[in-house]
């Protein structure tokens, strides 16, 4: 018994050590660190993100698009001049630059029903997000009002252990009296070690709910953690009053799961607006130009000019010999150089571009059809994210009616049971009443309170599920 009893003790002792190096989080910063810690949630960031980028790649498509291009290289043996298209039989250099762009003018609205598509896309995309984070928030609500109610029952525990505690030496000093015999003392040592027992699996069981709580927060292995405990107030009002169809209207009206199909839907409207918009012409302006050189292309400079008089067989009216001017040139062939061939090359074009589909393969067509596919698609989903929203809240509802009235019964229960017990252990320390009615008093009310405890805390997470649906932020 002693040894069980030092076992206990310092169990406890361990425990308050740990808890002065441990961090101490509210409900709402432990949804905030499951919010920044939570896979899903950063993988529903990520698809955010991918729709703004969506999103911009669409409105894009309104500007002209602009490209530059260039080349440089070498040609051996016969081959075409750039600049002249003469063939030739020589090894030249050559390179050139040229530019285009185009913009569309007309294409049956594709491109405006596009962004407006992406638009739609990307609200959906929050949607999706803040369902994410509402899927988080429920589920540590859940985990931290657990703990919570491990927390009770180790306070439960501990109060029949204590019970026990007295009640054993009261009983020693009896025996020690004469007054009672000693397989009393003897039974309740007994109990006492089946409640020392009783508490440890309390706490261990506390400790894995804490454990159930930092892995839903994906804390890093050795951090440890204590909660705040609120005062919860168990409201009953209201339950029976509102009904099943009053949430589920409320809940069609805010929740983010709703909103993010209805804009699906929308979003496959806009689709199929995009896909038949491929049946009309499209009318696009284009423009660009191109300049090449070529050191195939030379020019003579001359680089000394001399003149000189020849005579020839004409004479003037007056009988003179007339002479003719004439100059010699030396100078040699140069390759022109590249500002010159540049400007001497460049060429410039603008025009308009119609293109009327007439058969392209049936792709149009069947563009069209996968778009009215995508879009009864997403009606099918929509209905089924309001089925499964009315389930929900069908079961929630019931689910908390039920355990409202289960806790009723149960505060009626322990309320009971203490009166009971009180006069059961008034008895036994009189030596009206035996042991066993004196410990199935005390395990009944142990068992009441531990029942009370779940139903309480049962009933407040079933109550907060339903007012969550209503747009209630989670709080205790």
């Amino acid at each position: 018994m002693r040894r069980i009893g030092l076992i206990t003790t310092l169990i406890l002792l361990g425990f308050t050590v740990i808890s002065q190096d441990k961090r101490v989080v509210s409900l709402q910063e432990c949804i905030e660190i499951a919010v920044e810690n939570n896979l899903t949630v950063q993988r529903s960031e990520l698809n955010l993100q991918g729709a703004e980028v969506n999103l911009l790649q669409a409105q894009a498509q309104r500007y002209p698009t602009i490209n530059l291009n260039g080349n440089y290289g070498y040609n051996w043996g016969r081959g075409i001049d750039p600049t002249t298209n003469q063939f030739i039989d020589q090894r030249i250099n050559f390179n050139g630059v040229s530019g285009n762009s185009s913009m569309p003018v007309l294409n049956g609205l594709q491109v405006t029903n596009s962004i407006k598509q992406s638009k739609i896309d990307r609200e959906a995309s929050k949607y999706d997000l803040k369902r994410s984070i509402n899927d988080i928030s429920l589920n540590i609500s859940l985990f931290y009002l657990n703990v919570i109610l491990n927390k009770e029952l180790v306070d439960n525990a501990r109060f029949q252990l204590e019970s026990s505690q007295q009640q054993l030496e009261r009983t020693k000093l009896l025996v020690e009296s004469g007054a009672l015999p000693l397989a009393n003392e003897l039974q309740l040592q007994s109990q006492v070690a089946s409640n020392e027992v009783a508490l440890i699996n309390a706490q261990n069981n506390l400790d894995l709910s804490v454990l159930d709580l930092k892995q839903a927060m994906l804390l890093p292995p050795g951090e440890e953690i204590e909660i705040v405990i609120p005062e919860i107030e168990v409201d009953q009002a209201g339950i029976e009053t509102s009904s099943v169809m009053e949430v589920y209207e409320v809940a069609l009206e805010n929740q983010p799961e709703m909103k993010s199909a209805d804009l699906r839907v929308e979003s496959a409207e806009v689709g199929l607006d995009v896909s038949k918009g491929a049946m009309y012409p499209s009318l696009s302006l284009n423009g660009g130009f191109s300049t090449n050189y070529s050191d195939a292309f030379v020019d003579f400079v001359p680089t000394n000019v001399t003149p000189t008089q020849a005579p020839t067989n004409l004479e003037t009216a007056s009988g003179e010999a007339i002479v003719e001017n004439t100059f010699d040139v030396e100078g040699d062939f140069e390759t022109v150089d590249l500002s010159t061939q540049y400007d001497n090359n460049l060429s410039r074009r603008l025009s308009l571009n119609l293109s009327v589909p007439i058969f392209n393969g049936f792709r149009t067509r069947s563009d069209i059809q996968r778009s009215k596919i995508a879009l009864q698609q997403a009606e099918i989903n929509k209905t089924e994210q309001q089925n499964i929203l009315y389930q929900t809240i069908e079961s929630s509802y019931r689910n908390a009616l039920a355990a409202s009235k289960t806790y009723t019964a149960s505060q009626k229960q322990v309320a009971a049971l203490e009166e009971t017990y009180r006069a059961v252990e008034n008895q036994y320390n009189n030596g009206a009443a035996n042991f066993t009615d004196y410990q199935v008093a005390l395990n009944n009310l142990y068992q009441a309170r531990t029942d009370l405890s779940r139903a309480k805390f049962d009933f407040i997470f079933r109550k907060k599920v339903l007012e969550f649906y209503q747009g209630i932020p989670l709080t205790f």
